[in-house]
């Protein structure tokens, strides 16, 4: 399992993410599609990493991954904030969590 794909997927997922937002705001088909676009390519790149890594290795880094990616795109993509410091220090500890997760051996099947 890389990085690499574990990041695709969580691109895929904002972009899935982004337009079922638009589906739950305004009731958009175009954010139908897209919702459905992107969550196609999250099934894709989460198999992709099963092949050589374990569930809860892959879950881990997607989900660190994945909140750091898609709270930055929507900071700066919707502008949305979050509202008390502390959770940008829990941002932090996602980070961190990640380098973690980093510094050890791939475990393999």
């Amino acid at each position: 399992m890389s990085f690499v794909d574990v990041g695709l997927m969580s691109a895929a997922e904002i972009i899935g993410d982004f337009g079922f937002k638009d589906v739950a705001r305004i009731g958009s088909l175009q954010g139908w599609a897209q919702g459905l676009l992107g969550y196609v390519g999250v099934i894709y790149f989460l198999i992709r990493s099963l092949r050589v890594g374990n569930v809860l290795y892959v879950n881990a880094a997607w989900d660190g991954i994945s909140a750091i990616l898609e709270s930055l795109a929507a900071f700066f993509i919707m502008g949305e904030r979050l509202t008390n410091p502390w959770q940008y220090v829990g941002v932090i500890f996602i980070i961190m969590g990640l380098f973690s997760l980093k510094m050890g051996r791939i475990p393999y099947n």
